[in-house]
């Protein structure tokens, strides 16, 4: 497979077509592994955002009223180019994250997944129905489209996390804007052709490229009437409070400080494995990356070596080769911004076991790498334990014993994922019970549900009442409407002034 290098400008798709937009202002986007510029980036105005958002309300009406195997067919035309086109959609991906060629291809198919699952839409929107609730008289309940709705993702995910929201979203009937990370966009072009190519009428699909300007006028536009978001907790904190003051309904998903506790009983094999893989695997650069090794008892004696024997071996290059496990940090500033919380762990008194930074990859001396790092000894009062680092750094936390390890991780402020690696039946149930986070793998070190379960974290890491996709995200896009029938034959005379009672 041969990287992705067109180096055209990435602009705006609006109303069915390319377009560049009013403004005049652009952003270069890079190449991680290179640290070379690799195309620019025409950031949208408001105006951009009211020319989307007036496409999406235009063709919204025809969109809604087109019978929902339709548009399930409109899904299906589309799952079948992905599937085609899947591993071009994987190349542009690592060309414009880092992220290793397989791994790209992983995110790509986690996204054909809710395709998939949008396909079955007509089964999603049936209502409940009762004959006689009162006499002569008939109650059922529809869900309607929203409208016009958004959704803003981030950087780490360009293809995967679009899919979370656009599928369901479209094949539900709305409409949509999408404003994709402005640090690799031009996965969401790709997505936005094919769409077209399946047969999705123009307007029904719109992306605007840019930053803050685009997601405020997004927030703050009358006819959007929903928005989804994935990003950091303070950004996801600022877009529910501002889309609800302007009376939006807001599903923002933030943070995370995933843990994974490993009893003395694990399969240690298995357990550094999974450390290793979610701990280090796409650079850290995940809202599912396991940031915290909770090393219950003399656990920790055994597992650390193993660990940094693994994370020194690691091998980094650019992740278009084929052996390669670990690709770039998505820019030069994230790359600043992570070795930063390395020497502000080594300052706190933490063990640094592994050090990762000033890595170069030979033939990539400018790309914007680093190695895996790993932390002994960490202690919850530490910024490297409190913060999300999104990073490939490893904290070990020791604590004595399986209650110490469930407090340790329910006191947290984020509650995203979190996995317990143990042989012990009653200790993984009781771990299933008594842990106060959204998605929890027991042997699983990654619990991302599948595309029918719905994703969605606990505390900090979740603002708004719905997950993203599943039967979740067919709700959030939808609104209940309840109707109520009778005919005049079957209608008693005269008024009514109490509240009606079933008869």
């Amino acid at each position: 497979m041969q990287a992705y290098t067109d180096s055209a400008d990435v602009v705006h798709f609006i109303g069915g077509n390319a377009e560049r937009g009013t403004g005049d202002r652009t952003q270069a986007v890079y190449n991680p592994a290179t640290g070379a510029v690799a195309r620019r980036l025409v950031l949208g105005e408001a105006a951009d955002v009211d020319a989307a958002v007036a496409a999406a309300k235009a063709a919204f009406p025809a969109w809604r009223d087109t019978p929902p195997i339709r548009r399930a067919r409109v899904m299906l035309r589309f799952l079948e180019l992905m599937n085609r086109h899947k591993d071009e959609l994987a190349a542009i991906i690592t060309a414009e994250h880092g992220k290793v060629f397989a791994d790209a291809q992983g995110e790509v198919a986690r996204g054909i997944d809710v395709i998939e699952f949008a396909c079955g839409i007509p089964q999603l929107l049936k209502g409940d129905y009762t004959e006689q609730v009162s006499t002569g008289m008939d109650n059922w309940t529809v869900r309607q489209p929203l409208g016009v709705v958004a959704g803003i993702t981030p950087f780490n995910f360009p293809c995967m996390v679009p899919c979370w929201m656009f599928p369901v979203a479209l094949a539900a009937g709305c409409t949509f804007v999408l404003k994709p990370s402005e640090r690799d966009p031009s996965a969401a072009l790709f997505m936005a052709r094919l769409l077209k190519e399946a047969g999705l009428p123009d307007g029904v699909f719109n992306v605007v490229q840019g930053d803050k300007t685009v997601v405020d006028a997004l927030l703050a536009h009358r006819d959007v009437k929903a928005v989804s978001f994935v990003g950091s907790t303070p950004i996801a904190n600022y877009i529910y409070e501002t889309g609800a003051k302007h009376g939006k309904r807001v599903q923002a998903l933030g943070g995370a400080k995933n843990h994974m506790v490993v009893m003395p009983d694990a399969d240690l094999d298995q357990a550094v494995d999974a450390l290793i893989g979610a701990g280090y695997g796409s650079a850290g650069e995940r809202c599912m990356a396991i940031s915290v090794a909770v090393l219950v008892g003399d656990v920790a004696d055994k597992i650390v070596p193993r660990l940094a024997e693994r994370a020194k071996n690691l091998i980094v290059k650019n992740g278009m080769e084929a052996d390669a496990e670990m690709g770039p940090i998505v820019t030069r500033q994230a790359l600043e911004r992570i070795e930063g919380y390395i020497a502000n762990g080594v300052e706190e008194g933490a063990t640094l076991v592994v050090d990762g930074r000033g890595l170069k990859v030979p033939g990539h001396e400018e790309g914007f790498f680093t190695g895996g790092t790993l932390f002994d000894n960490v202690t919850p009062d530490m910024r490297i334990y409190r913060e999300e680092i999104f990073g490939p750094v490893l904290a070990c936390v020791r604590v004595k014993d399986f209650s110490e390890a469930v407090q340790l991780i329910n006191d947290h402020e984020f509650g995203n994922g979190v996995a317990c690696f143990t042989r012990d039946g009653n200790v993984a149930r009781e771990f299933g019970r008594q842990i106060e986070v959204g998605m929890v793998g027991i042997n699983v070190p990654i619990p991302v549900p599948m595309a029918w379960h719905g994703f969605g974290g606990w505390k900090r890491s979740l603002f708004g009442d719905m997950h993203a996709y599943g039967e979740e995200g067919v709700r959030f896009y939808t609104k209940q409407k309840s109707i109520m029938q009778r005919w005049p034959e079957s209608t008693e005379k005269g008024a009514e002034f109490t509240m009606p009672v079933a008869k």
